[in-house]
């Protein structure tokens, strides 16, 4: 794990982190699943980022603000989001057109089997570059 990545995952409380680190699990699953083998790994606005040379970047967080939910957070400028709603509608809770929303009772995701869905997500948003000419980005 990246070093500032590390000391931002100390700062959450210990059920959040065990969440997070789940997500970032099942980020690396899905990037390897889709033969990308250079995912970066690191803070942007403070917010541990995963960054595919081929797609675009994904961060997720959680806030005190907000304490019984986390976010994972998409590039506002892509078709992402819209598409997750087209394909998936209420599978999730969106906020406008950048973010998923999960409540903290939501962390059973411990592999892409568990949640399809969602993993199909991530792997259109780590491929983005080379997808988003497609209708509904090649769903």
């Amino acid at each position: 794990m990246e070093l500032s990545v590390q000391k931002k995952f100390e700062t959450y409380p210990d059920d959040i982190a065990a969440a997070l680190l789940r997500i970032r699990t099942l980020i690396y699953q899905v990037a390897e699943q889709d033969g990308i083998d250079k995912l970066e790994e690191t803070l942007k606005w403070g917010e541990p980022s995963y960054i595919s040379p081929i797609g675009s970047t994904i961060r997720f967080d959680w806030k005190a603000k907000h304490p019984d939910e986390y976010c994972l957070y998409f590039n506002c400028k892509t078709t992402l989001i819209e598409t997750f709603k087209e394909i998936y509608g209420e599978t999730f809770v969106y906020q406008g057109n950048r973010a998923l929303v999960f409540k903290i009772s939501q962390i059973d995701i411990d592999a892409i089997n568990d949640n399809p869905a969602l993993a199909h997500c991530l792997s259109m948003a780590l491929r983005y570059k080379k997808i988003k000419h497609l209708k509904l980005l090649g769903a």
